[in-house]
């Protein structure tokens, strides 16, 4: 993480689904998925795609990123969540198994140690 710049901790804001961009209310899917940074994450910068997996199967929609490929680079793996503040990845009322409906598309990206 040294070689990006980011230490645990650092964030900046994510569109969940570069599929998705700027749609209100967005679907998740149980899966992979393909993220776009706006703003800087250490030497990562807006435009970034962040690479990661979706789960839906809890209250929450939870997310973990593996893989970054800035615009400008090679892939570099990474260790980051996505997240919002008081239970904004709570799935809405609609969401069946396997996915998830969000209120919002985007989200904050934290770099974190490890993944529990």
């Amino acid at each position: 993480m040294r070689y990006l710049r980011v230490r645990v901790g650092d964030g900046a804001s994510v569109e969940l689904d570069a599929n998705q961009d700027d749609v209100s209310p967005i679907t998740l899917y149980d899966g992979p998925v393909e993220s776009v940074l706006f703003g800087d994450l250490g030497t990562l910068g807006t435009g970034t795609r962040l690479y990661g997996q979706v789960w839906t199967g809890g209250p929450q929609v939870v997310v973990r990123y593996y893989e970054a490929h800035p615009l400008d680079g090679d892939r570099v793996p990474i260790c980051a969540v996505a997240r919002l503040s008081k239970g904004q990845m709570r799935k809405l009322p609609g969401s069946k198994p396997g996915m998830a409906i969000l209120e919002f598309s985007t989200a904050a990206v934290y770099i974190v140690e490890e993944f529990r």
